[in-house]
């Protein structure tokens, strides 16, 4: 085997080697922290990118732990769809630990970075197991180490509602992982095995037994509360708002993502359209629920008086955008489905970049303390015009393109009135994106004084909140190339295994 062919495991190894790594040299010097996690995830991003390729190239990339093939041993797996879902989130990732570096000695501390670092390393490792493994009970091993990692991270901000945060989240977490590992156990007594496409083989002559139907109700339950789905999303806004804003940026592009990205390959791939639709019909109940948190998460984001709080509330709604192209479970909706957790994952890390430079340079997220920001922060605030704008859905940004699809995709399915409520949301959304606009731009507040050019520096913090804004614009511009990804991501999922 080539260097190429192992690639796949150098996506898990690397990141723990690099924790190992980052700890014994911080404790020589801490600065050694930053240079070492940030080389560490562009090679990975770099890996996942020629993985990618490969995939488009030749098919689903298999690698087999010990050289034992299942059910013996354990696979890692890499297709269109979640090859897709790796370079999102460790595209992300680069992002995140480039912005980390001076948010980071703001916001937690130099006598946190070694820790913060070893976490981060953990995180992405989680993230990155969850998302290329072939076998249903290591995808939950995996979802444990990256939720460890992250009560820890949320704790890591220097006040004491972090600590509630990251306890509320604890104990959901760990409900969830209850939920899921019962599930899977129902799977494994069902059908004997552990290995996704094993169980999807197996599974159909058991369709019609209780274990079965126990089983899809507590993973689909358990990961809908890891991915914030609506009404189990109560963790999420203290997380996102209460954590550093480098955690904050991190777990709200890619964990959330990760956690739906293990809903669709469960549904589709283990149990098949099939049974969603024919023996157990939740579309409909997932279509409408999703609908609801559209309207709700973005309701609540208005009422807002604080930035991060907003952008977390109008996450719930985002996710419900994600989870609507699995209610409507065609090829177009899920077309724009996984377009969208692309173009969330890039203009929401943008939004919480410009929160996080705020928090930065004022020292607040207060909506009411932020008039005239724009004055002293223009390449901030435009680029939250720019992300709001993709949130919002105005062509041709990636937010348009993902609703286009996921409206396209309602109205094949004849759910003209579901179709509708999307834009409703898209609508309620221009709420809170316009609120902030109007107050960075058209009430006072902030001359800046004598320093008010020199408020957006450092430029470690302005080059991926830069980045990501253009790419909310570029993704939609040339959405095609996306979409011969995209494309045969959604068949395959509706090919089931």
């Amino acid at each position: 085997m080539t260097l190429i062919d192992h690639l796949p495991v150098f996506l898990i190894a690397i990141p723990i080697l690099a924790s190992l790594l980052i700890l014994v040299a911080g404790w020589w010097d801490r600065r050694f922290c930053y240079p070492i996690s940030l080389v560490t995830i562009l090679s990975q991003f770099g890996a996942a990118v020629i993985i990618l390729a490969q995939v488009m190239r030749e098919g689903t990339v298999r690698y087999y732990l010990g050289g034992w093939a299942p059910p013996l041993g354990i696979e890692l797996a890499i297709d269109s769809f979640n090859g897709f879902i790796l370079a999102t989130i460790l595209l992300l990732s680069v992002a995140t630990v480039i912005y980390a570096r001076k948010s980071v000695e703001h916001e937690i501390g130099p006598e946190k970075t070694i820790a913060f670092y070893v976490l981060f390393q953990l995180l992405v490792t989680g993230l990155v197991g969850m998302t290329i493994t072939g076998d249903i009970f290591n995808l939950y091993v995996f979802l444990e180490i990256s939720s460890i990692a992250a009560y820890a991270l949320i704790a890591s901000a220097r006040k004491p509602r972090s600590y509630l945060a990251s306890f509320n989240y604890l104990i959901l977490g760990s409900i969830a992982g209850g939920f899921i590992l019962i599930g899977t156990g129902n799977l494994y007594a069902a059908t004997g095995a552990l290995n996704m496409l094993d169980i999807a083989r197996l599974l159909p002559a058991s369709f019609e037994l209780a274990t079965v139907h126990a089983g899809f109700l507590f993973l689909v339950i358990g990961y809908s509360i890891k991915a914030a789905f609506f009404p189990l999303h109560i963790w999420l806004p203290d997380a996102y708002a209460e954590s550093p804003s480098a955690v904050t940026i991190l777990i709200s592009t890619v964990m959330s993502k990760v956690s739906v990205y293990a809903l669709f390959r469960i549904i589709f791939t283990i149990f098949t359209t099939a049974y969603i639709v024919d023996v157990f019909p939740v579309t409909g109940f997932i279509l409408f629920i999703a609908t609801v948190a559209m309207i709700a998460g973005a309701v609540i984001a208005i009422a807002q008086s604080d930035l991060k709080r907003m952008l977390a509330y109008s996450s719930i709604s985002q996710i419900g955008y994600i989870m609507f192209a699995l209610g409507v479970a065609n090829q177009i909706a899920l077309e724009g489905g996984i377009l969208h957790i692309l173009g969330h994952a890039v203009m929401k890390g943008c939004l919480f970049m410009v929160a996080g430079l705020i928090i930065y340079r004022v020292g607040t997220s207060r909506l009411s303390d932020l008039g005239g920001i724009a004055k002293v922060m223009p390449i901030s605030c435009a680029a939250f015009a720019l992300a709001g704008a993709s949130m919002i859905g105005i062509p041709p940004t990636i937010g348009f393109m993902s609703k286009y699809y996921l409206v396209l995709g309602a109205l094949e399915a004849g759910h003209w009135v579901y179709a509708a409520i999307l834009l409703l949301g898209s609508l309620l959304a221009v709420g809170y994106i316009w609120r902030f606009i109007e107050i960075a731009y058209f009430r006072d507040g902030h001359d800046g004084g004598s320093g008010a050019r020199t408020l957006e520096a450092p430029a470690s913090m302005l080059a991926p909140m830069v980045a990501l804004a253009l790419l909310c614009l570029l993704l939609g511009i040339f959405v095609e190339g996306l979409m011969e990804i995209v494309g045969p991501a959604a068949s395959l999922l509706l090919g089931g295994a």
